[in-house]
């Protein structure tokens, strides 16, 4: 069976800047209170002229750039998307469009704060079933559509940006003996919970039970992690890079740490972006990996999680 790998990621953030400074100034919080209790200085805000499928669009052109890969080589397109406001065309059509593709196969996966990582899973079983030979995977949000700026609670936690994978058929991943470029997925949710994290109302606007939320990932989450890895026949001392989802910084610090990955770098990018929903994670791996922080081929472990109380996760190859 043909597997797949991930070979190139592109990321992209709106120009606009919002510190703890400035929060300061709409509403009752300050750069001390946010930083010790989410660990987040900044966040990029998008303006009313940059919808979630532009971002998405110029992640995925950076990542096709990277690839050497033209937008008509793309044969599957999917985006990971809880804050598209139209029902259709779906962002993966509108991404496919503005980048002049032929005629892929588009549709849009929400799952939230794990969304990517269903997409990665999603684009690694097609590919393997032989549906489909190169995806383009994005996770892409605009968080700041739907935030509550008088709740200063959530309004602090929230950013604005798209991360970008392209991924292609690997017909040697069998015999490698590193093992595939994208490992198996392990998957699942607590739908009893699944009010703890909600995008509710007209207009949407996004709302948590910090708390709850806080014990179930540091407590929950650490053996599922740990469980990604043996599914990957990759122990967690021998993982290069752990990238979570981007939630808290009071989340992946402890989560990292009870996994056991001692010697890998932990992906901290949530203090200058903030919890950017699907897109944190792609974000997260292709700045690393544009500052050459974790070497091609080298294991990495995504991991999800958040909507719904949803996880997804999988161990991947560096590109």
């Amino acid at each position: 069976m043909t597997g797949s790998r991930v070979v190139a990621l592109g990321h992209y953030q709106p120009a606009k800047v919002l510190t703890n400074d400035d929060l300061a100034a709409m509403v009752d919080t300050s750069d001390e209170w946010i930083t010790s209790r989410v660990g987040i200085k900044t966040r990029h805000v998008g303006g009313p002229d940059e919808p979630v499928d532009e971002m998405a669009a110029h992640a995925a052109a950076k990542a096709l750039a990277t690839a050497g890969l033209a937008p008509s080589d793309i044969d599957l397109v999917l985006v990971a998307t809880s804050t598209a406001i139209d029902r259709s065309p779906s962002m993966a059509a509108r991404v496919a469009a503005r980048l002049g593709m032929g005629s892929p196969a588009v549709m849009d996966i929400n799952v939230v704060c794990s969304g990517f990582t269903h997409a990665l899973a999603t684009a690694d079983h097609t590919i393997r079933a032989g549906a489909a030979s190169r995806a383009l995977v994005i996770g892409a949000d605009k968080m700041a559509d739907i935030a509550d700026w008088t709740d200063r609670s959530t309004c602090v936690l929230l950013g604005d940006g798209a991360g970008a994978a392209v991924v292609t058929a690997d017909p040697t991943a069998p015999d490698t003996p590193d093992g595939p470029g994208i490992g198996p997925v392990l998957w699942g949710s607590v739908p009893e919970m699944g009010n703890a994290v909600r995008i509710e109302g007209t207009p949407p606007r996004f709302a948590q039970e910090g708390q709850s939320v806080y014990r179930w990932a540091t407590t929950q989450l650490p053996p599922i992690a740990r469980r990604v890895c043996e599914k990957a026949g990759i122990a967690p001392e021998d993982l290069a890079a752990v990238v979570l989802h981007q939630a808290n910084l009071r989340i992946i610090e402890p989560v990292a740490r009870k996994i056991g990955a001692v010697n890998a770098v932990i992906a901290r990018d949530v203090v200058d972006s903030g919890n950017t929903s699907a897109a944190s994670i792609p974000m997260a791996l292709s700045k690393l990996v544009e500052r050459g922080e974790v070497a091609s081929g080298a294991p990495v472990l995504l991991f999800g999680f958040g909507g719904n109380l949803s996880y997804a996760g999988q161990v991947i190859r560096c590109p």
